[in-house]
């Protein structure tokens, strides 16, 4: 029976294709006593054998997507898989105390459990404790006959349902065969959903209860530009979302005639239009888009996508890629910012109340200066290839900035003095993400060579509303009178000392937000790859004049979000 479900539209485009939950399955089982231990051992010898083959797809994926060293905890789960002493423990139980494979398989699995965790004095036995738990609950999934889900292992095309996707989930995403994907919670600006839009799939979040509407291998399709999920869909509704799939094509194959373009208004004035990535990988989309540039480089996924920390070569060479290959156009990397809701297995971060307004980013970075000036080291190193800009994120102080510059500076004179080739037009500037930073914008103005607005978090700290908590989401309000009031004077404070303000959270790539933003005067638009093309094609139809008119109204005389969202829609509906 048809069900429709509406959640937010984090994603362009249009799908339909099976269910694919990516839901832990139910794994409990009663141990019963057997008189067969034979086939009980068969069955425990297919299971064996299913987990085997399954751990070396997922193992040869991961080699390709994340390297040999992140693949080699597979080959760990397939030694014990392939270790007798294991197997011929599940063996011995089975036969000697006549019970399932299930319940023999616990048992043994937990023996094995607490002899490695009592090893106090040696880590890596202790560690071997979390692979048998993982190999032993794959083993009873089989044994079961549940499959437990791994997007590496889908090998045809499917929409991905789950309660909410980590970006390491994203990032294992083949989008040859995820043709969208679909969660119970989230926002427009969560990690998931701008994965989805650096992976070119439709994706809709905050949907409260797919998980629970829709049956694996039912089939669903997705809208993610209306936010809409329609669930065994009739004949008739298929028919309809392929020609709004094949309308929303057309429209994309004219943007791409803006490929090379320049990103022109109406009346003549330029502005850049650049992408955000996450990895080298992206680089195919940017191009492929005609950005202007890189406006943001989220360096944290160098180190969220390694099982220690990178290394300053590892980081050059990373770097590099995106220099060269963008060179003459500019390159933003942010510095590492790890915390809040990133966190890396081997960096262990304190416990925190609140840890979006804790110990992350740039504070982290100045605490552990190893960590920071290896990642300078590498930058540098990395400068003489292109155009690279660098900025710091979560700045609040102006001391804080100058005592990053400062490790900058020393860092650049060591090289120097190695003889190693570095860029002398370096420049640095910071996240606005902190509302005290934007308040004293023009003050910070005098120090820095740029700004970046990151709206995403500027907003729910302004708004003093978490952007990942669908409860007050109704609060993130990009288009509210006080947010275009701190954007306006961060904007004025840059041009008042000769620099330059961009902005590379999500809202620069909105449709609503950029005829706000050509009002105001942002020099720079840092968005998806995705969304420049269309971004390059709305600025060609809108007056900075008239948007200049409109962003003083929507300053002085709005109260409200949606009043102002109003206001766009007006002034740009007859354009």
């Amino acid at each position: 029976m048809t069900k429709s479900l509406k959640g937010i539209a984090a994603s362009d485009g249009i799908a339909t294709a099976k269910a694919y939950l990516l839901v832990q399955p139910d794994l409990s089982f009663s141990q019963t006593s057997i008189q067969d231990p034979e086939k009980e051992i068969d069955r425990l010898h297919k299971a064996l054998s299913q987990s085997n083959d399954e751990l070396q797809i997922i193992r040869d994926k991961a080699a390709k997507s994340l390297g040999e060293e992140e693949a080699q905890v597979f080959d760990a789960h397939m030694m014990i898989l392939a270790d007798p002493e294991f197997a011929g423990a599940i063996e011995n139980k089975i036969k000697d105390d006549k019970i399932n494979a299930e319940g023999a398989l616990k048992s043994v699995s937990d023996m094995f459990i607490a002899t490695f965790e009592a090893m106090t004095d040696n880590a890596y036995m202790q560690e071997r404790a979390a692979d048998i738990r993982d190999v032993t609950k794959r083993i009873l999934a089989h044994l079961l006959g549940r499959v437990l889900p791994n997007p590496a292992l889908i090998d045809e095309e499917v929409i991905l349902v789950a309660h909410d996707l980590t970006p390491s989930d994203t990032a294992q995403l083949d989008k040859n065969f995820v043709k969208a994907f679909v969660t119970d919670i989230g926002g427009r600006t969560a990690h998931s959903a701008i994965m989805a839009r650096s992976l070119e799939i439709p994706a809709i979040v905050g949907t409260d209860s797919i998980t629970t509407s829709v049956e694996a291998g039912e089939m669903v399709t997705v809208n993610g530009l209306t936010g809409e999920v329609t669930i065994d869909p009739s004949e008739a509704q298929i028919a309809q979302a392929q020609a709004d799939a094949d309308a929303f094509a057309k429209q994309k194959a004219e943007w791409q005639l803006l490929k090379t373009a320049a990103s022109v208004t109406a009346d003549g004035k330029h502005f850049d239009v650049a992408a955000n990535i996450g990895t080298p990988k992206d680089l195919d989309g940017v191009l492929a888009n005609g950005a202007e540039g890189i406006g943001l480089y989220r360096t944290e996924f160098l180190y969220m996508d390694s099982a220690e920390l990178p290394t300053e070569d590892d980081q050059f060479e990373a770097y590099k890629k995106v220099l060269e290959t963008m060179n003459p156009k500019p390159v933003v990397v942010r510095t590492m910012d790890i915390g809040g809701d990133k966190h890396l297995p081997y960096l262990p971060l304190p416990d925190e109340q609140n840890p979006f307004l804790g110990y992350r980013a740039i504070r982290i970075s100045l605490d552990r200066q190893d960590i920071f000036r290896t990642q300078l080291r590498a930058l540098l190193r990395a400068s003489a290839f292109g155009n690279l800009r660098i900025m710091f994120p979560m700045i609040a102080t102006i001391q804080e900035f100058e005592a990053a510059k400062k490790v900058f500076l020393e860092e650049k004179d060591n090289l120097v003095k190695a003889g190693v080739k570095v860029s002398d037009s370096i420049q640095l500037g910071i996240m606005i993400e902190i509302p005290a930073a934007a308040v004293l914008a023009d003050q910070f103005a005098k120090h820095v060579d740029f700004f970046s607005i990151g709206t995403n978090d500027l907003i729910q700290y302004t708004m003093a509303a978490d952007r990942g908590n669908d409860r007050v989401s109704y609060l993130y309000q990009p288009y509210n009178p006080s947010i275009l009031r701190l954007i306006k004077h961060v904007i004025d404070s840059a041009h008042k000392e000769g620099k330059w303000a961009g902005m590379c959270g999500e809202a620069a790539g909105d449709p609503i937000m950029v005829p706000l933003l050509l009002g105001l005067g942002l020099d720079e638009y840092s968005m998806s790859a995705t969304s420049v093309l269309r971004v390059r094609s709305l600025m060609k139809k809108l007056s900075t004049a008239d948007m200049a008119e409109m962003a003083e109204k929507a300053l002085n005389d709005s109260i409200s979000n949606d009043e102002n969202k109003a206001l766009v829609e007006k002034y740009t509906a007859a354009k």
